[in-house]
């Protein structure tokens, strides 16, 4: 199996995209986990208070980032361990979001990236009652992590794509894309016409 890429998963600190407060990666080589990196990260200045809804899912609180690098400071640690994979995300939508949202906050140019979302591929994959995190995660059987925990979602997430990858015989991201009919979105660069 070739299967390689960086699941990734944001916390924020408030419902505006731009305020990533954590950061969780994982790197898959060849449908294993190789290596995993997570921090957390200063919201950009104007997005950068924490709403009580917010710290009661994840449990970061204002002071623990007090002294984090900002975004801008960030970015290029997180450029550094995805290197040119795909992304791949739970209801990467959001992530993606997450990723364009504070670039254009601190004015830095969205790096470029295409990415798959596991909700996607779980529900294509999977008959469940619910799609979410971890029930996707059980089914791939990854059981037991902590839940917007940004480093154990993307983990979770990095299991539902290897699994799912192995159920359709997909070799690649993009194999794995096609075979059960989910699109791989684009991030950062022109979309073609």
């Amino acid at each position: 199996m070739t299967l390689d890429f960086t699941a990734i998963d944001f916390e924020t600190a408030n419902s505006s995209a731009a305020s990533a407060c954590s950061v969780g990666l994982i790197k898959v080589r060849d449908g294993k986990v190789v290596d995993r990196a997570g921090w957390l990260i200063r919201p950009p200045f104007g997005h950068d208070h924490f709403q009580e809804w917010n710290v009661r899912i994840h449990g970061i609180q204002p002071e623990q980032v007090v002294d984090a690098l900002g975004w801008v400071e960030q970015l290029a640690d997180l450029v550094a361990f995805a290197e040119d994979d795909h992304l791949v995300a739970h209801n990467a939508g959001f992530d993606m979001g997450v990723i364009r949202a504070a670039c254009a906050a601190t004015a830095v140019e969205c790096p470029e990236y295409r990415y798959l979302c596991s909700l996607q591929v779980a529900r294509r994959t999977y008959s469940l009652e619910s799609y979410r995190l971890p029930v996707a995660a059980m089914a791939a059987g990854f059981e037991d992590f902590h839940h917007h925990d940004a480093l154990a979602d993307a983990e979770a997430c990095a299991a539902i794509v290897v699994h799912a990858a192995r159920r359709h015989g997909a070799a690649t991201i993009d194999d794995l894309a096609e075979l059960c009919g989910a699109r791989v979105g684009r991030i950062g660069m022109p979309v073609a016409a």
